[in-house]
């Protein structure tokens, strides 16, 4: 079974943006991104739904066991059903996924790592990783060493998922070699407006040293 999406069309896409929401959201909550992150319309924006319906509503990636520490018993058959999902939708543009961004917030950022850093998958072209961690689930390997340019950005107060998580990113990818920008701002668990101004410029910078068109 495939995953509901809303998709922003656009002519002669270079590149596709994922956004993945986060906990209780749906697609419709990080669409509006798009035309901040990509004015110019050059990439195919695309908006998974969490597969799950859980209390206290809305979608969810998930079940909640203790952050950092996804349960597997909900986490695996995602993670599997969104593989799919990315894999036929990245090829139904005849793209490949070094013109591919993968980008979420929250327990959206959780499957945007993992599903960008998981052993023996395909390494996208660039990381957005909103409010989030790095997964550890029992079984679940991860290939930090891949290349793919990490954007984190993590409020400062956050009470959900405490920065001290995506400092541990930042740290660890650091450590493996990434190419990684990380910023913090002063809000609780939110998404900066001004960050999504500068991650404007991010993309814009990774899609003009990757090149003209799809390889």
């Amino acid at each position: 079974m495939t995953l509901q999406a809303r998709v922003r069309e656009v002519d002669d896409p270079i590149g596709m943006l994922v956004l993945i929401h986060g906990r209780g959201a749906d697609e419709n909550d990080l669409f509006p991104l798009f035309d901040i992150l990509d004015p110019d319309g050059r990439l195919v924006g695309v908006c998974p739904r969490g597969p799950l319906e859980l209390p206290p509503g809305g979608a969810h990636w998930y079940v909640v066991r203790e952050v950092g520490y996804p349960g597997p018993e909900t986490f695996f058959p995602t993670f599997e059903r969104a593989s799919r999902w990315l894999d036929e939708t990245v090829a139904q543009y005849g793209l490949g996924f070094d013109s591919v961004i993968l980008g979420g917030f929250s327990q959206g950022c959780v499957m945007t790592y993992a599903l960008a850093f998981a052993a023996g998958r395909p390494a996208p072209a660039g990381v957005l990783a909103l409010s989030g961690f790095i997964p550890t689930v029992e079984g679940f390997e991860l290939d930090l060493t891949k290349e793919t340019r990490v954007a984190i950005g993590h409020g400062t107060y956050d009470p959900i998922i405490e920065v001290g998580w995506g400092r541990d990113a930042h740290r660890r990818l650091s450590e493996a070699g990434a190419d990684v920008t990380y910023t913090e701002y002063p809000l609780p668990h939110a998404i900066d407006p001004g960050y999504a101004q500068e991650l404007q410029v991010w993309i814009k910078t990774l899609l003009e040293e990757r090149g003209p068109g799809p390889r």
